[in-house]
């Protein structure tokens, strides 16, 4: 009678094994950096109101590791999705107390070796099956010198009726490491320009002047990697933590972790915050080297202001800004003679100039204090924008080349508003530059405009108010100095060619504008925009031929208007079904260059990999210029093989929250930026005008 009993006890006790090997699929994933295995803890069986755990156990090689769920400055923390029979519920992931991983020169929270996250199940009340059906869905990051996504669906059955303790252990250690809540600890808290501030008492008496780690549970406001001066003032800790410079939350109250140097587990602390949170984006950043040849550290307020006003003069001479130019150049042969004429449309222009800046800082700086990441330029980003710039200028090409005149396409009172109210008509013409000078970055500006979204609103606006005056400034000269009216040719034939000569520059940058949407909405984006201009040039010709009787010009009107409507219909879904990502772009010499991620950077950087970053935009005509010549050059580009530099491209096209951040980090808040990281130390900014010999120079500094 021994015999059959020993036999069953030792069947018993193997049913955790089998249970395993039931079909349903498998409780261990392996790759060749992580053993993960879901694995359950029910001493009682899975009976309601007893115990019952499940898990996940990470089993990680030498040196790699996963992440907490506030994984630090990298990393993502693993997530669980679970499938349980109706009337279980799952909790939360019960997180041990994480470590300090040092990456580079990012600090990240995180597991090494051997770790389980268990999670607690409720068993309903009604339970009475004989196995319970378990699946998992499981992904985590695992890192070492690069990271590696990985996951897998996990299937476990588990004997309902039987003890299931076979990781009883594991499940004891895990639960033991949790951060634990003491009623004795109290915490405060108050923030302030030169960080958080926290004290604490009540900790327990055997951590007393050792060294204590912090381990905040929100992400992304503190700064994990600078040193946190800390001290014991008898049962009091103290500790001051930077904040961090891509910071976009302001939280009223903080959980966090605190754990002594040589304990497994830690406490769990909360703490209401006390004072007023620094602008988003304002706590200051250690600056970059200046670069010889423009580059700069961000500079006070009033280089700012110089530096804007600068800047703005420069955009005159850029070539978004040329072709509305030339439409007042019209305007100051017509009005040689008045001085008056001249002058007012000169101040009138400046208006518009200075009132256009202001108004599209004021939504930058509104949008971005509503958490929004964006920069300069930003409403080129939107294909719908550019498209409604192209369709603009191809109006005013045609008018300009004599194809139409606005006169007979609007009613008679709307047409003659521009001659009745010439000042109307040049603050326009000042609001239309603007808008198209937003893709160009002049010299002096990035470090102007960089610095101006971290100031408080109105030194924002300043900023922003003194690059529109800079940009007005020659017109405005111009207008107010009689001298200029005297050597321009004398009102006659030579302004109807010089008319239609100008028609040239708006098409051109009709042209720009359709391969700025090509790179933002593919090639179906681009061709139905032109289809959207070839129906609004027909409109315009079929509305403003002369001769036509009203009838044939209200049919082709209704013809071009339906065009119009079957453009309207093939590119808007275009610019829709590319919102998630812009196309793919190739060509021999894009093969050297590498999408730019922080990810990417850090894992160069922690190798001793030589990184050059190009920040751009297909609407920065700046950067596209830079692209096509310094960063084309075969000896710029020799050097960097040479020199084992990976290039990384960061394109901002198309609205990027991570480029945003990462511009913020080198004071700059628009494109083109140049970031030249070497083996080690702070990464080099460039000038915005890239040369051969700036580039070769930061180069041979390796």
């Amino acid at each position: 009678m021994r015999l059959p009993r020993v036999l069953l006890a030792a069947l018993v006790s193997l049913l955790p094994l089998a249970a395993a090997a039931l079909p349903g699929g498998s409780a261990t994933v392996a790759t060749e950096q992580v053993r993960a295995e879901l694995v359950a803890h029910a001493p009682q069986g899975v009976v309601p109101g007893q115990p019952l755990w499940l898990g996940l156990a990470l089993e990680h090689q030498p040196h790699w590791h996963t992440y907490w769920k506030n994984p630090g400055d990298s990393g993502l923390p693993t997530t669980l999705a679970w499938t349980l029979p109706a009337g279980f519920a799952a909790g939360e992931i019960e997180w041990p107390t994480p470590r300090r991983l040092p990456i580079g020169p990012l600090m990240n929270h995180g597991y090494e070796g051997r770790v389980l996250l268990p999670v607690k199940v409720e068993v309903p009340a009604g339970f009475s099956g004989e196995v319970l059906s378990v699946k998992l869905r499981a992904d985590w990051l695992v890192c070492k010198d690069v990271c590696i996504p990985e996951g897998g669906d996990f299937a476990l059955d588990i004997p309902a009726r039987t003890a299931f303790a076979a990781h009883g252990a594991d499940f004891e250690a895990a639960l033991a490491a949790r951060p634990r809540a003491l009623a004795e600890a109290k915490a405060s808290a108050t923030v302030g320009a030169d960080g958080l501030a926290l004290e604490v008492g009540g900790l327990p008496a055997a951590w007393a002047g050792r060294e204590i780690a912090f381990f905040p549970e929100t992400g992304g406001v503190l700064d994990n990697a600078l040193p946190r001066p800390a001290a014991w003032d008898g049962t009091r800790w103290r500790v001051r933590v930077p904040l961090s410079d891509q910071r976009f939350e302001a939280p009223a109250r903080m959980d966090a972790v605190l754990v002594a140097a040589g304990d497994e587990a830690g406490v769990r602390i909360g703490f209401d915050i006390a004072g007023s949170w620094p602008t988003a984006g304002a706590t200051p950043a250690p600056a970059p080297a200046a670069a010889p040849g423009g580059g700069t550290a961000s500079p006070g307020l009033g280089l700012a202001l110089l530096f804007a006003l600068l800047g703005g003069a420069l955009l005159n001479l850029m070539p978004c800004v040329f072709p509305v130019l030339s439409l007042k150049v019209l305007g100051f042969a017509a009005h040689a003679g008045d001085r008056r004429a001249l002058a007012l449309g000169g101040l009138a222009y400046t208006a518009g100039v200075l009132l256009s800046f202001v108004a599209l800082a004021g939504l930058l700086l509104a949008l971005r204090a509503g958490g929004e990441q964006l920069g300069w330029g930003f409403q080129l980003q939107s294909p719908a924008v550019i498209a409604l710039l192209a369709a603009l200028f191809t109006l005013i090409g045609l008018n300009l080349a004599g194809v139409f005149e606005f006169g007979s396409v609007l009613p008679s009172g709307l047409a003659s508003l521009r001659a009745r109210h010439p000042i109307v008509d040049s603050l326009l013409t000042g609001v239309l530059a603007v808008a198209v000078a937003s893709p160009c970055t002049a010299p002096f500006m990035g470090a102007s405009l960089g610095l101006a979204v971290t100031l408080p609103a109105a030194q924002a606006l300043a900023v922003f108010a003194a690059l529109g005056l800079g940009m007005a400034l020659p017109y405005l000269a111009a207008s107010l100095w009689p001298g200029l009216a005297a050597l321009l040719p004398r009102p006659g034939a030579w302004m109807a060619r010089f008319k239609a000569l100008m028609a040239f520059p708006m098409f051109a940058t009709v042209i720009w504008l359709v391969w700025v949407i090509g790179q933002q909405s593919g090639i179906d984006g681009a061709a139905a925009l032109l289809a959207l201009l070839l129906a609004l040039a027909f409109v315009a010709w079929a509305l403003a031929t002369p001769g036509m009787g009203r009838i044939a010009r209200a049919g082709l009107g209704l013809l071009g208007a339906l065009a119009v409507a079957a453009a309207l219909s093939w590119m808007l879904p275009a610019f829709q079904a590319s919102a998630a990502g812009g196309p793919a772009r190739g060509g021999a010499a894009e093969t050297l260059w590498q999408p730019w991620s922080e990810q990417r950077v850090a894992e160069l950087r922690a190798a001793g990999t030589p990184v050059f970053v190009d920040f751009t935009a297909a609407w920065c005509v700046t950067c596209q210029y830079n692209k096509r010549t310094t960063l084309a050059d075969a000896a710029v580009l020799a050097d960097f093989a040479a020199r084992g530099v990976v290039l990384l491209r960061a394109d901002w096209t198309r609205r990027d929250p991570a480029i945003t951040a990462a511009l913020a980090t080198f004071g700059r808040n628009g494109v083109p930026v140049y970031a030249f990281y070497g083996r080690d130390g702070a990464p080099r900014v460039l000038g915005e005008i890239l040369s051969v010999r700036e580039v070769r120079d930061a180069l041979a500094s390796l």
